[in-house]
């Protein structure tokens, strides 16, 4: 039975003294995509992300073995449900350059001014790469130099650095961005100026030599073993341009380092953070200083986004698309924490090279993603627009398989209608609402919204949104090009338990597997609340897929610009 049906008569059963929603002057739901949704199963998603985040793909890291092996069974398998290969010159795989850095990092850093040092463990208390794609960088004697939040922001009256001379400088900055007004910046909500990839860009644009972002758990809304597993190892980048700036040194440090980084300059932390509130905070030179060599080895070699075509149907329409896009790699073989050997006197945890399989993230988006392949494949007629399947690559590095699908798009940005992202579902069963990221940003908060209504189900916000996941996954870079974007997470409400049991169960996801060795499908795992968000996703879709017009951002959005660009270069190329 369509969950459509079920979840309305659960719904009537549990609400008989509330008011029924408004009805939707047309059901968004067709027979169609009914028969679609009806093909989304739990055995089907859980024997696909098994699969996919098993030993023998190595944990997917860009340009591996592993990678490689993953992405031939992605292409295997749209082949297997029908498609067309969707590439460049009707290949499966667009192909492109990617860079790995692998920093060599001293095992102790030193800060020094007047005489009097401050020095720091690496791993425990700092975690660093090298900006610059070159085998060997240097430092010397730069200056420390705080700088807030590290933000200019013209259209919130906002500049951290109020034009002082940073050549050459060590930027010491706070992560996130101002959170405590609603009025100023989106108050909790995390825009791209929070973003750690924005940080280094704009101190590279006022010439830092380097960058020492301040960890805290609540500000980078993740603990501390995330950098450390994510920022170590091979760190995967596109090819940089020789006239884009970067700084030398990308470094991540402990709130405790920090603190002792400032008063080796004879200042307090907290104090500097209270200063860095204010509009008229100016930048705080600390006179420590920072000497160092950055070496690194690098490889340059290829990775791959997999992309398979459902042409459409409709003979005005099909050459407009539709992309459902999941990000296929994860982090591979890196060091983490593991049992030390028993030998010897010594206890706890040691480092060693340990597997992460990523099967919540990603294994699962793409699992998703060939479910609703499979399901749009059986039906006939197929949707009007044309449907590409995107399994990018190197998301964990810095969302750059999307980035090189959106700077060389198969399909003109201005006849993309929507993109449809999956990164992780729902692993802990049925809920009553479920998380829309980017809701009130585009016309296709209508669209989700009716779905979810004849579904019985409450659409709501990002429940988290101090996290910035908008700015942090593939549809990023397809709302950058104009491209609006349906990203959906897992509600909270699950029958018989308040919010708050929710939140815990992510958030217990964030502390313990995030990014760990531990994020692998077990028992524990219940997909019933997948099958429903999924199906979700798939009556969207359709509902976009076969829709007159397409989606647009809502006026003064951030991206509006960039939509009627893209659909300006469409009419001036007909």
């Amino acid at each position: 039975v369509p969950f459509f049906i079920v979840a309305a008569l659960a719904l009537g059963a549990c609400k008989k003294h509330e008011p029924a929603p408004a009805p939707e002057p047309q059901s968004p739901v067709s027979p169609a995509a009914k028969t679609a949704a009806g093909q989304i199963t739990a055995d089907y998603l859980r024997a696909q992300i098994a699969k996919i985040s098993s030993d023998e793909f190595e944990g997917r890291a860009p340009a591996t073995p592993g990678d490689t092996k993953a992405r031939q069974y992605i292409v295997e398998q749209l082949q297997d449900i029908g498609f067309t290969a969707g590439g460049p010159d009707s290949t499966w795989q667009q192909s492109f350059n990617v860079v790995g850095i692998t920093a060599e990092m001293p095992k102790q850093w030193s800060f020094s001014k007047g005489g009097k040092k401050a020095s720091f463990k690496w791993w425990d208390q700092y975690i660093a790469g090298s900006g610059v794609q070159t085998e060997t960088g240097s430092i010397k004697n730069a200056e420390v130099v705080f700088v807030g939040y590290g933000i200019q922001a013209p259209e919130y009256g906002w500049d951290d650095f109020k034009g002082q001379d940073l050549k050459g400088k060590v930027l010491l900055m706070l992560n996130n961005d101002p959170d405590w007004d609603p009025n100023l910046f989106a108050g909790n909500t995390r825009l791209y100026y929070g973003r750690w990839d924005y940080k280094y860009a704009e101190a590279a644009r006022h010439g830092a030599a380097g960058v020492i972002i301040i960890h805290t758990d609540h500000s980078a809304s993740y603990p501390w073993h995330v950098v450390q597993s994510s920022w170590t190892g091979a760190q995967f980048e596109l090819p940089a341009d020789p006239a884009e700036p970067r700084v030398t040194l990308k470094m991540w440090a402990t709130e405790d380092a920090c603190k002792k980084i400032a008063a080796l300059g004879g200042k307090d932390l907290d104090e500097l953070r209270r200063a860095a509130g204010k509009r008229d905070f100016l930048p705080v030179p600390l006179g420590v200083k920072l000497t160092a060599a950055v070496k690194a080895t690098l490889t340059r070699t290829r990775t791959a986004n997999v992309l398979g075509k459902l042409p459409g149907s409709d003979k005005r329409l099909a050459d407009e698309l539709v992309v459902v896009s999941a990000h296929h790699d994860h982090l591979g073989v890196r060091e983490g924490l593991g049992p030390r050997p028993s030998a010897g006197g010594a206890v706890g945890p040691v480092r060693v090279d340990v597997l992460y399989n990523g099967a919540q993230d990603n294994a699962s988006g793409v699992a998703a993603l060939l479910d609703v392949a499979e399901a749009l494949a059986s039906l006939e007629p197929r949707p009007k627009r044309s449907v590409l399947f995107a399994a990018v690559a190197a998301e964990e590095s810095g969302l750059l398989g999307s980035q090189y699908f959106c700077e060389h798009p198969t399909t003109a940005p201005g006849r993309i209608a929507a993109n449809l992202n999956i990164d992780g579902i729902n692993i802990w069963g049925r809920t009553r609402d479920l998380a829309f990221v980017g809701l009130g940003k585009s016309t296709l908060d209508d669209v989700v919204g009716g779905v979810a209504r004849a579904a019985g189900r409450t659409l709501t916000g990002d429940d988290r949104p101090d996290k910035g996941a908008f700015y942090r996954s593939d549809q990023f870079n397809f709302a950058k090009i104009g491209v609006p974007a349906i990203y959906l997470k897992a509600g909270i409400l699950h029958p018989g338990h308040d919010a708050g049991w929710g939140r815990e169960l992510k958030q217990k996801y964030d502390n313990e597997r995030y990014h760990q060795p531990s994020d692998q499908i077990d028992a524990t795992w219940n997909l019933d609340g997948a099958v429903d968000d999924v199906q979700l996703m798939t009556v969207a879709l359709l509902r976009v897929a076969d829709a007159p017009k397409m989606p647009e951002w809502h006026k003064g959005d951030e991206f509006e610009a960039a939509r009627a660009r893209a659909k300006a270069a469409v009419g001036a190329a007909k």
